[in-house]
């Protein structure tokens, strides 16, 4: 699955998407992948979706640390930590969810994923 996802995203990379664009659709498919977990929650193989979509997710924000840790990183130093708090949040509850599987636990990091994606997505003189 790791090198299913790392040749993804090289393949998408490669495809011309920006840096912003290529961050939205990963954290949309992570968020997707929960999602479906979630909708499948009574599946017979659901402690093994499970497993793989927290496991992207945490890859997919592991990775988000790590650029924003990054000195080089042009993000404002305020909007960095805040993105690392959540991310912190994040690596939280998905730990609470793989010891105690509910629903409903989902919910929180399905829409951090989606509306951070769709910020991504948002041109600069589009948001507010």
């Amino acid at each position: 699955m790791h090198q299913n996802s790392l040749d993804a995203y090289s393949r998408i990379q490669k495809e011309g998407l920006s840096g912003r664009e290529l961050e939205a659709s990963v954290l949309t498919r992570a968020g997707l992948m929960l999602k479906n977990v979630k909708q499948n929650w009574d599946a017979a193989d659901r402690n093994n979706n499970l497993l793989e979509a927290v496991k992207f997710n945490q890859k997919v924000w592991s990775f988000l640390q790590a650029e924003l840790s990054d000195p080089e990183n042009p993000l404002p130093k305020e909007l960095k930590e805040n993105i690392l708090n959540l991310s912190i949040y994040i690596d939280k509850r998905l730990f609470e969810v793989m010891a105690f599987p509910e629903p409903d636990k989902l919910d929180i990091v399905i829409d951090i994923n989606f509306n951070i994606a769709a910020g991504l997505r948002a041109k600069p003189d589009e948001l507010p």
